[in-house]
């Protein structure tokens, strides 16, 4: 198995071609369940994922639903601010799906509620959260290194 990072229903191109980069650099497959909060436009998300685009395993799925039936052998992480359980207090595997939600409001709570390991990045003082690549960045590489593929 391998380590996929996973985006539910993005809102902004920049961050899924910035994620499309990450996922080139580190070698892990990108899923996309959309439907994205924006039209899917190749030349917005190059823009920041520059030549990487076109090197990423990049795997679209119409609906939450689609996506779940496509990998019922695999275990389903959130990062999630609503989360209890620290990204670094947790086990991960390769067998894992790191599932980030939208931008603007995350997962829906079905969603949230489906997915049994759930994490977070515990934020000092009144900060909120990070931008959700730069979240996402900071976790795979904590998972990646428990793993021993980084």
């Amino acid at each position: 198995m391998t380590l996929h990072i996973a985006l539910y229903q993005p809102d902004i191109p920049q961050n899924v071609g910035a994620a499309m980069r990450l996922c080139t650099c580190l070698g892990i497959p990108l899923d996309v369940i959309e439907p994205c909060g924006f039209p899917w436009d190749t030349k917005k998300i190059q823009k920041s994922g520059m030549d990487y685009v076109s090197q990423v395993t990049l795997n679209r799925h119409d609906s939450w639903e689609a996506f779940h039936k496509a990998y019922t052998d695999r275990r389903f992480v959130l990062m999630s601010t609503k989360a209890s359980k620290d990204y670094l207090d947790f086990e991960f595997s390769d067998n894992d799906i790191l599932i980030a939600g939208r931008e603007s409001a995350g997962v829906p709570e079905s969603v949230h509620q489906s997915i049994e390991d759930r994490v977070l990045i515990n934020m000092q003082g009144e900060a909120r959260s990070l931008n959700v690549i730069n979240a996402t960045s900071i976790i795979t590489g904590e998972a990646l290194r428990q793993i021993g593929l980084g």
